[in-house]
C-alpha cells in the first residue's frame, strides 16, 4: 500500500516519547500528522518541535483516551473528514509500578480504560484504512507483556500490554485481505517521559540508568530507538511483515546480564 499525497498519519499519545518521536520520523517523509494526546499545552509543545522536522502538516487533537465520551467525539471528529488516515500508532500509555497485593480498582482501570479506547479508536480508524485501500497500524507494547521483573512489579499494566499484544496478531490475520498491516513494538526500559507517574521527571534519566546493565547492549534504550522500529514496521519496507510483535530491548528477551 502506498499512501497518496494527502495521507495522514494518526499517532495516539503523540505529545511525547515514543510517539513524537516516530512523528516526527514520518513528518520527515512529507506525511501529514495528526497527534493525539490529553495534555493541550504538551500538544501544542510537540507541534512546535515538529514544526523544522518535515514539510507535511501538523495537526493536534485533545482527548482523554479512558473517556468513552471523548472517544466518541474524537471518532467522530476523525470521521468527519475526508482524509485517508494511511498509519495509526497506538503509543498512549501509562505505568505506575505496584504491588499485586495493593492493587486498587482504579490502578486496573486505568490500564484497561487505556485499552478499551485504543480498541474502539482503532476500530474506527481501519474502518478508513479499509475504504481508502488499506494502511498500516503499529501498536506499542512492552517486554513486560513477556517477561515478569520483580523489581517493578507490574500485573495490571503486563496484563494489559499482554491483550495489546494479542489484539495485534488478532487484527493481522482479520484485517490482511484489507491490506492493512498490523505489528507491535516490545520495549524494554526506554527514557521516556512516562516514568513521571512515580519518579521526578528531572531524576528520571539519573534512576534509569541503574537499569543500564539490565541489558545486555549495556544500556537502556532511546524513544529513537523504539520510533526508529516502529518507522520501519509502518514503511513499505516490511510490506511483508504483518502480525510480528519485534522485540527493541537491548536485548533483554534473549538473555540479562
Amino acid at each position: 500500500m502506498k499512501p497518496e499525497k494527502n495521507a495522514v498519519a494518526l499517532i495516539l499519545g503523540g505529545s511525547s516519547g515514543m510517539g513524537l518521536e516516530t512523528a516526527k520520523r514520518l513528518r520527515a517523509q512529507g506525511l501529514n500528522i495528526v497527534l493525539v494526546a490529553r495534555d493541550r499545552a504538551k500538544l501544542q509543545q510537540a507541534k512546535a518541535s515538529l514544526a523544522e522536522s518535515g514539510i507535511g502538516r501538523v495537526e493536534t487533537l485533545a482527548a482523554d483516551l479512558t473517556e468513552e465520551a471523548q472517544i466518541e467525539g474524537l471518532i467522530a471528529t476523525l470521521d468527519a473528514e475526508p482524509r485517508h488516515i494511511a498509519y495509526l500508532v497506538n503509543a498512549a500509555g501509562t505505568f505506575k509500578p505496584l504491588p499485586f497485593l495493593e492493587h486498587a480498582k482504579a490502578d486496573y482501570d486505568a490500564y484497561a480504560d487505556l485499552n478499551r479506547g485504543l480498541f474502539f479508536l482503532t476500530q474506527a480508524v481501519t474502518r478508513n484504512m479499509k475504504r481508502h485501500g488499506g494502511g498500516a497500524i503499529v501498536n506499542i507494547g512492552s517486554m513486560w507483556a513477556k517477561q515478569a521483573i520483580k523489581a517493578t512489579p507490574s500485573s495490571a499494566y503486563s496484563m494489559a500490554k499482554a491483550g495489546l499484544h494479542s489484539l495485534t496478531q488478532h487484527l493481522a490475520m482479520e484485517l490482511a485481505e484489507h491490506g492493512i498491516r498490523v505489528n507491535a513494538v516490545s520495549p524494554a526500559v526506554v527514557v521516556t517521559p512516562i516514568y513521571g507517574s512515580f519518579i521526578e521527571p528531572d531524576k528520571i534519566e539519573e534512576t534509569l540508568a541503574g537499569f543500564d546493565g539490565f541489558h545486555p547492549l549495556g544500556r537502556v534504550g532511546r524513544a529513537e530507538d523504539i520510533a526508529s522500529v516502529a518507522a520501519f514496521l509502518l514503511s513499505e519496507q516490511a510490506a511483508w511483515v504483518t502480525g510480528a510483535v519485534w522485540d527493541a530491548d537491548g536485548g533483554v528477551m534473549a538473555g540479562r546480564n
